[in-house]
């Protein structure tokens, strides 16, 4: 896994779960916000994982697998965005047999961000919010 170090100061670090076109949001927030990607997660690090995109039944176990491994890497429980309508209710697809209902369904979500893409500024906001100074 690569996390985003997303203000360069060790203060909060991002693990994208980029499943659909919300994706390409996150990715121009972090363009914006000149985030630093890195390999090695520091201990205790704050992190925070922002699922972007249509959960199906089929990916859930690794969407849980992933911010599992988070929680082990860091030492603490990740803080969990659900980005756009697909990830926080299955968006156009919520009536198909294979799309979970939210990703609220598997964990805790603690920030939606509403939209269809949300703007990249909405997820700094976000993320704004969450960061505690270094």
């Amino acid at each position: 896994m690569r996390w985003l170090d997303w203000y360069g100061d060790g203060s909060l670090h991002v693990l994208e779960i980029a499943l659909a076109c919300c994706a390409i949001e996150l990715e121009a927030a972090s363009f914006a916000a000149q985030a630093d990607l890195v390999d090695e997660l520091p201990v205790d690090a704050r992190v925070v994982v922002v699922v972007s995109g249509t959960v199906t039944d089929r990916l859930a176990p690794t969407v849980l697998a992933l911010v599992d491994a988070c929680a082990v890497r860091s030492g603490r429980v990740p803080v969990v965005v659900s980005l756009g309508a697909c990830a926080s209710s299955g968006g156009p697809y919520w009536d198909s047999y294979a799309v979970t209902k939210g990703v609220d369904a598997l964990l805790p979500v603690e920030v939606y961000v509403p939209g269809c893409p949300p703007p990249p500024a909405a997820l700094q906001a976000v993320l704004d919010g969450l960061r505690v100074p270094a």
